[in-house]
């Protein structure tokens, strides 16, 4: 009787122990980070992958940057500055230390010259330079700096300055890096143009003349991982070895933070666990039918009683985890979409689901108008008809 007993618990140990090792696995232990933070996050979807110690606040030296080059993005795209605008710097700037680019007082640089010195060679004065020149003052640009920062969730960070030097109060966190980071990533891709240029130049233009200055990119990780394309690098003697790593392979973007390694090493080599780790849980999906031809959306009080949709080419999502054979799709038209509807107006969203929860949308456009049905158009319409009847 015991040794039935005794059977019935070790089978049901082992039955247990098939069901659920890998979904409860212990990945800290697993991929040994010795680094006192990091977070793994997929860019599309924002999922973190892997986490520790990610919200604690640690001194972040130039990965500081990514904001301060999300706001100079941001800046482009609402057309406040232009990238051949002129930029001149100050004597505020020329003074920064550290990592820098040695611009005199005085000296003109364009934006996108800046943005190279900032992301390639991650010139403190480049960023000071850039800070005033958005803002009016570093000061000034701090605060904004701080503002986006609670725009975007990033409950852990507060800045001091535009360039990471080093200030007891000027601290963020991994998950916070990975939040603008991904801001950064997905509404400004551009970024990557800069954050891939291994070698570069810019010209100093001063009143003792022009003379040429080289750029040398201080993240080697992109040598070392394949399918590197930034982000960036930080270091400072309290804050240790730091990096926003994003890398990309077949349609999968990561970004792997790394806060506090002793080494560079030790931060180049967790960086290559976290992102092999996440690029093992991902795959990317991509649907060539998004929607059926010429896919009618009802519309009430039009001169019309549907709309046709744009077509859409494809949509591309990126399953963590996940079997695309659980992914359900569904049309979703607007409810009581009435006229006028203009071309272009959303009108609908294919919605891709797993398990009840939406994992992604395709917004649908309407292709053609549809004007609004009017006293006017009632009587055209029926004098058509009667000039037909006869």
């Amino acid at each position: 009787m015991k040794k039935k007993i005794i059977c019935a618990i070790l089978t049901l140990i082992m039955m247990l122990c098939i069901v659920c090792p890998v979904a409860y696995a212990d990945t800290e232990d697993s991929l040994q980070i010795q680094s006192k933070s990091v977070l793994l996050m997929e860019l599309e979807s924002g999922t973190v992958l892997y986490e520790k110690n990610a919200d604690e606040m640690l001194r972040p030296a130039s990965v500081t940057k990514v904001m301060t080059l999300l706001l100079i993005f941001e800046a482009l795209e609402r057309g406040d500055i232009a990238l051949d605008d002129t930029v001149v710097v100050t004597e505020h700037a020329a003074s920064m230390g550290g990592s820098q680019c040695f611009f005199e007082a005085g000296e003109e640089q364009t934006v996108q010259d800046m943005i190279k010195c900032i992301e390639v060679a991650s010139g403190n004065d480049a960023a000071v330079a850039m800070a005033e020149h958005l803002a009016g003052s570093e000061a000034a640009f701090v605060q904004k700096m701080n503002e986006r920062a609670k725009e975007l969730g990033m409950e852990h960070t507060h800045f001091d300055n535009a360039c990471g030097l080093e200030v007891e109060t000027h601290l963020t966190s991994a998950r916070d890096i990975a939040i603008m980071s991904r801001q950064l990533l997905l509404y400004h891709p551009d970024i990557l143009t800069y954050s891939t240029i291994w070698m570069d130049s810019i010209t100093h233009k001063t009143r003792r003349g022009e003379s040429r200055f080289d750029l040398a990119n201080t993240n080697k990780f992109l040598n070392l991982y394949t399918g590197a394309n930034g982000l960036k690098t930080g270091y400072t003697s309290q804050a240790k070895y730091c990096m926003s790593a994003t890398a990309t392979r077949d349609g999968v973007t990561l970004i792997a933070v790394v806060m506090g390694a002793e080494t560079k090493e030790i931060r180049n080599s967790e960086a290559m666990k976290l992102l092999d780790y996440g690029f093992a849980q991902c795959r990317s999906y991509v649907d060539t039918a998004v929607v059926p031809d010429n896919l009618q959306i009802p519309v009430q009080k039009g001169t019309c009683k549907s709309v046709t949709v744009k077509p859409v080419e494809q949509h591309t999502i990126t399953l963590v985890a996940t079997n695309p054979d659980q992914i359900e799709k569904q049309v979703i038209a607007y409810k009581d979409l009435k006229a006028p509807v203009h071309e272009g107006d959303a009108v609908g969203v294919v919605q891709y689901s797993c398990n009840g929860t939406c994992i992604s949308e395709v917004i649908l456009y309407a292709e053609q108008a549809v004007p609004k049905l009017d006293m006017k158009y009632s009587l055209s319409e029926i004098a058509g008809r009667i000039f037909m009847a006869k």
